[in-house]
């Protein structure tokens, strides 16, 4: 899986996760129940994974929704 954002902001996990449902993208949200540590302050990033023969249509959902400044840089592909 490759990371597709990393982001403290639950609207934006629920509408990324809700549009990469719609699109049938599987994804997970990675650091989702660290609050219990941190004490619900929302200082650990929770990150979405997305399987990487999937990576670059999620990509392309985030890109077409405006998001691109959330995006995770891509990662090395030759």
């Amino acid at each position: 899986m490759e990371e597709l954002v990393r982001t403290n902001d639950p609207v934006l996990i629920s509408f990324l996760e809700s549009i990469l449902e719609d699109a049938g993208i599987k994804h997970f949200v990675a650091d989702g129940n660290m609050s219990i540590l941190e004490g619900s302050l929302a200082m650990i990033p929770r990150r979405i994974l997305v399987d990487s023969d999937q990576i670059q249509m999620a990509r392309k959902l985030v890109r077409d929704a405006g998001l691109e400044h959330e995006l995770r840089p891509e990662s090395g592909r030759a």
